[in-house]
């Protein structure tokens, strides 16, 4: 009889091709990828915790760590090792902080390494399951006077928002559903997630922060 991991395994699997029902793909990139062979099985409810990083074993968290990030706003993308042997490779680390600067305020600052270890084991997550898409930084590090721009134009951010001190950054993988990535992001049990969703072409996306573990709905 197949163990739970094996019925995970097989489950992410058959996600990461499209071949699972809403909610976990992407409606659009569902729709993308489909085919008319479909039958009645792609209609089966996955189980709530199909994406949870707590099925990983440890041969995950010591392999070197890459990165593949792009940044809408500015057109910037990148591909890096930054982590290998158990320390941080300090170039690649520079260059992501780079990547997660505040691109309207021209400012960048030191992003918290655990931060950068959240956004690289969600990637690395669905990445083994063959769902390879860049992560896209929305936002990262602002500066207190982009974070006030925000508020006053009605977009959601915090008056004490931790993306002022490196420390959250709002992001999307192309394929998952906000409720599918938050749900993964909430399993590393890392810090804050927030849910944004939205309607349109470019969807929603996730809070993720190293900040107190808790999670709402923007």
């Amino acid at each position: 009889m197949a163990s739970r991991r094996d019925f995970l395994h097989h489950g992410l699997r058959l996600t990461a091709l499209g071949l699972v029902a809403t909610p976990l793909i992407d409606a659009g990139a569902a729709a993308r990828g489909a085919s008319s062979q479909a039958t009645p099985d792609t209609d089966i409810a996955p189980p709530p915790d199909l994406f949870d990083a707590q099925v990983v074993d440890l041969d995950f968290w010591v392999k070197p760590r890459t990165l593949s990030v792009v940044r809408p706003a500015s057109g910037e993308r990148t591909r890096v090792l930054y982590w290998k042997d158990g320390e941080v490779i300090d170039s690649a680390y520079q260059e992501l902080c780079h990547m997660l600067r505040d691109v309207n305020g021209k400012a960048s600052m030191a992003i918290d390494p655990k931060l950068i270890e959240t956004l690289w084991a969600s990637q690395a997550f669905v990445a083994r399951y063959g769902l390879d898409k860049p992560l896209e930084i929305l936002s990262g590090y602002r500066t207190p006077d982009s974070n006030k721009r925000l508020i006053e134009q009605g977009v959601p951010a915090a008056r004490q928002s931790l993306h002022m001190s490196g420390k959250a950054a709002d992001i999307r993988i192309a394929g998952l559903t906000e409720e599918v990535l938050g749900g993964l992001v909430r399993s590393f049990r890392q810090g804050g997630v927030g849910f944004y969703y939205r309607s349109g072409p470019k969807g929603g996306w996730i809070h993720a922060d190293t900040g107190l573990n808790r999670t709402w709905k923007g």
